[in-house]
């Protein structure tokens, strides 16, 4: 949050419960495009910095930080007089929580009948799991989605927190969040999103659910087109232990990768089932014959798409990335540029800063309690 915020939410106010999950990256690529945010965290630990936390580095970037003890009521009342200024709010507690702690939806809401009161949880405001703790693994394992991954040979792996926290959580959240201002806006009038990561994720997985039952994919993992069965949309190991991704699903593209690994005349039948395990195999012999930078040099200037697997360590120094300035470097720390980008708004990273409430208040336009 700094005065004379640029991007396309320039002039959105919006107060972030700190959290730990979707709630960060949500307020993390909202305030990337301008809005002007005050996180309201618990006051540090001694001998804990004020950036000390899960991911603070970066994801608390772009914004202001004020502590508020929410368990006081002078504070509570402190909050409250910066929500009056807000248009929206986001927090991620339990269900009941902000409502213990009087901050629940009706006592924001009459404070500030035009308050958008963002929520996100893992399993939602209501239904039989809705006190369950549970974690991003736990909210996938109900939705389809961390069944269809894997090989099938075991349980599923273990995935990273991208398809349900950020993808079916801090998505739906922001999504959700900006209709809501819109809505505001429009009619004066405020209201709850309840964002729930295993809501999102059956959103996420439609295309899935349509295919079901038509008969064009089976409800088993490493079965399909998109989930490693199909020895033309998955990764292979490569001579030097590292690996390429394959995702040539149409066959003119599939001709041009057959013919890179020198197997054109082997007589594929794209599409027959039958002839994946011995394309699979074919396929695993010949990469695993070279170093992978080999086979992305060989396959850079085609359409046979065939890509290096990236580390992160390597991933901010490849060329498309550096031509795009698609990671920064702020400090000694590489990360993330803002995304999306807009043509006729600029979008910024900048420093975090802490304010008093007072100081937050003063910003706003409004005098502290």
């Amino acid at each position: 949050m700094s005065e004379g915020s640029t991007g396309p939410l320039a002039g959105v106010r919006i107060v972030e419960i700190d959290a730990i999950g979707p709630v960060p990256l949500a307020a993390m690529l909202l305030a990337d495009m301008g809005a002007e945010i005050v996180r309201v965290a618990r006051p540090p630990s001694a001998g804990v910095g004020a950036w000390d936390d899960v991911g603070g580095d970066i994801l608390h970037r772009s914004r202001a930080v004020t502590y508020l003890n929410l368990k006081h009521t002078e504070d509570r009342e402190q909050l409250l007089t910066l929500i009056a200024q807000a248009d929206a709010l986001i927090e991620g507690y339990r269900p009941g929580v902000m409502e213990r702690l009087g901050l629940g939806p009706d006592a924001c809401l009459a404070r500030n009948p035009a308050l958008v009161f963002g929520r996100m949880t893992g399993w939602g405001q209501t239904g039989p799991l809705a006190l369950r703790a549970g974690h991003d693994i736990n909210y996938l394992s109900i939705t389809g989605a961390l069944h269809a991954m894997g090989d099938g040979a075991g349980p599923p792996p273990v995935p990273l927190n991208l398809v349900g926290d950020y993808g079916g959580g801090a998505m739906f959240l922001i999504a959700g969040l900006l209709a809501a201002i819109l809505s505001a806006r429009a009619t004066g009038k405020g209201q709850v999103v309840d964002a729930c990561i295993t809501d999102g994720v059956p959103s996420l997985m439609s295309l899935f659910y349509a295919w079901e039952p038509k008969g064009l994919w089976a409800d088993a993992p490493a079965s399909n087109l998109l989930d490693g069965g199909a020895p033309f949309y998955r990764c292979y190991r490569c001579a030097d232990g590292r690996d390429v991704a394959v995702g040539c699903l149409e066959p003119q593209f599939f001709a041009q990768m057959i013919e890179g690994l020198g197997l054109d005349d082997c007589g594929y039948r794209q599409d027959d089932r039958a002839d994946w395990p011995r394309m699979a195999a074919d396929f695993s012999a010949c990469f695993a014959t070279r170093p992978r930078d080999e086979w992305a040099a060989l396959f850079a200037q085609t359409d046979a798409c065939v890509t290096p697997v990236l580390s992160m360590a390597e991933a901010p120094v490849h060329p498309h990335n550096v031509e795009r300035a698609s990671f920064v470097t702020r400090g000694a720390i590489a990360q993330p540029a803002p995304a999306p980008r807009f043509s006729d708004t600029a979008c910024a990273i900048t420093e975090p800063e802490t304010l008093t409430i007072a100081a937050a208040l003063a910003r706003w336009g409004e005098a502290a309690a």
